[in-house]
């Protein structure tokens, strides 16, 4: 027989302990989260062989294996574990633990992985803004200017050629090329590195998985329904398929917005029949879908925020990465709502004190996505096209 030796790493496990698995020593191998996951593909199994890895310390195969980004996070296993291992909270410290890693500057997700680090997080894009608004006031004469006609138009500080326009590009851009290194790393880390993986299943082109997915995971959520038809617990069933497509709607309503926004500025330029004004009327189709998105991503916050809130700490903990994540989206919808708010209501210096900190959440949230629990947009896609082109699911 064969011998294998492994090498725990023990700053590993501690590294997972302290991103929210401090609970993985208790698991004792019975199987029972195997079991119980109603996601798990009977011919390779999680997350029993995930808390055993997580347990002895072995990086290399955590990191390389894909099913840590399918687990819903769904607490049937936790709430079946007769040890009170919480295999899901280990699943997503697994998860957390890669982001930190997984593409350069790694300091950013040390920053990311710690409330120590929030107020640099914060800083950056604070200063960054500070200083566009300070040249800004020197060539406009004001920190808090008006229109000729007495109207307050963030466009005469934050100026859209040349100040968020590019930026906001650079930064956009420049997260998903980010996201693309982290996706490419994680593929091939999932084929170890040499390529040669038996294929279980009938074969089809990528993009054909992919649209599958897309509309299984992101626009029908069907697998949350899944996870809530699942064995019964006992526990009440919280189904977050909610709470998760109406962020998903907001989110995109959003950023339809935005695309026609800055398609209207720019091609507008070229063609001025096409050109859209800001701040556009209430009545404007655009801003109506701008409200809309707004509104819908407010419901879905407080949906998530009051089942997190209801979690029950025995099966389920919330970590510091969950709550990030839910507080930059708080403050991004908060201030952007509160600054039209104010700008209708001619509060000129709080309309441009929060649309000044609008601006910085918003950087946050693209700019950190890549080392953030929003990543798993990406990378979960991505761990779901590979098992998927392999013959799983």
């Amino acid at each position: 027989m064969a011998k294998v030796t492994l090498t725990p790493d023990s700053g590993f496990a501690r590294e997972l302990i302290d991103a929210g698995g401090d609970s993985l020593k208790k698991c004792y191998q019975c199987a029972t989260c195997s079991v119980a996951c109603p996601m798990a593909p009977a011919n390779n199994p999680y997350p029993r062989k995930e808390m055993v890895w997580a347990s002895w310390g072995q990086k290399d195969k955590l990191m390389a294996d894909p099913d840590i980004w399918l687990c819903h996070n769904c607490g049937n296993c936790a709430e079946l574990c007769p040890r009170g291992a919480k295999p899901a909270d280990v699943m997503a410290a697994c998860r957390n633990v890669v982001y930190k890693n997984l593409v350069q500057p790694s300091k950013v997700g040390e920053w990311m992985s710690s409330p120590k680090g929030l107020p640099m997080l914060f800083l950056i894009p604070a200063i960054l803004w500070l200083v566009i608004w300070a040249i800004r006031a020197a060539i406009v004469g004001a920190w808090f200017p008006r229109t000729e006609d007495g109207r307050i138009v963030f466009g005469q500080i934050f100026y859209g050629d040349y100040t968020i326009d590019p930026i906001f590009m650079i930064t956009f851009f420049g997260a998903v090329y980010l996201l693309y290194k982290g996706c490419s790393k994680l593929w091939n880390s999932f084929k170890n590195g040499d390529g040669k993986l038996v294929v279980v299943g009938p074969t089809k082109p990528w993009y054909y998985h992919l649209a599958m997915l897309l509309w299984e995971e992101v626009g029908s959520h069907k697998k949350f329904d899944t996870c809530t038809e699942g064995p019964k617990t006992g526990q009440p069933e919280n189904n977050r398929k909610l709470g998760h497509m109406c962020m998903i709607v907001g989110f995109v309503s959003l950023m339809i917005v935005t695309a026609i926004v800055a398609g209207g500025h720019w091609v507008g330029k070229v063609v001025p029949v096409l050109s859209i004004e800001t701040p556009m009327p209430l009545t404007f189709p655009v801003k109506l879908l701008a409200n809309f998105g707004a509104v819908v991503l407010l419901v879905g916050l407080v949906v998530l925020t009051i089942r997190r809130k209801r979690q029950n700490p025995k099966f389920f903990a919330s970590n510091y990465q969950d709550w990030y994540l839910l507080g930059v989206i708080w403050l991004v919808a908060l201030t952007g709502c509160l600054s039209q708010l104010f700008r209708l209501a001619d509060a000129v210096h709080c309309a441009y004190l929060v649309y000044y900190l609008h601006l910085v959440f918003v950087w946050m949230l693209f700019a950190y996505l890549p080392w953030s629990k929003l990543g798993h947009l990406a990378y979960r896609t991505c761990a779901l096209l590979f098992v998927r082109m392999y013959g799983r699911g």
